[in-house]
């Protein structure tokens, strides 16, 4: 498999943000995070991340922040197939060292892909029952 972080698995312009921003299928909310995702179509998962100056000062904290996110992302992308996710720092994220940091992100990714799962299930039942009727 490969756990590389290239361009491809990158949100890179602000059309794609604004795209997760407006249709988010699902929401996973936390104390310091709040993490966006949307479907998309091309078969492996894409990430954004936006970390203001408002929520975290130094260039130094936001920088290792973003380390961190983006690590952890890239041992999970197995789980998160076909998605956009943008992540939104809030305030006191920076208070976190990082092995809270990555605990935190694993458990969102397993609660997002869990999310994901379930909406699947939800569709192919209701997909079946109309078949049915």
């Amino acid at each position: 498999m490969n756990l590389s972080f290239g361009r491809d698995k990158r949100l890179l312009t602000p059309r794609q943000f604004k795209a997760v921003f407006d249709s988010a299928n699902n929401k996973v909310p936390s104390k310091s995070v709040l993490l966006l995702a949307r479907d998309n179509q091309l078969g492996h998962p894409r990430l954004g991340l936006v970390i203001g100056k408002k929520s975290v000062k130094l260039a130094v904290e936001r920088n290792r922040i973003k380390r961190q996110i983006r690590e952890s992302f890239r041992h999970n992308q197995s789980i998160l197939n076909g998605v956009d996710i943008v992540i939104v720092a809030r305030r006191g994220i920076a208070d976190l060292s990082n092995i809270e940091l990555r605990q935190q992100f694993d458990k969102m990714w397993r609660r997002l892909a869990r999310q994901r799962q379930t909406a699947l299930q939800t569709a192919q039942a209701d997909l079946a029952g109309q078949t049915n009727a």
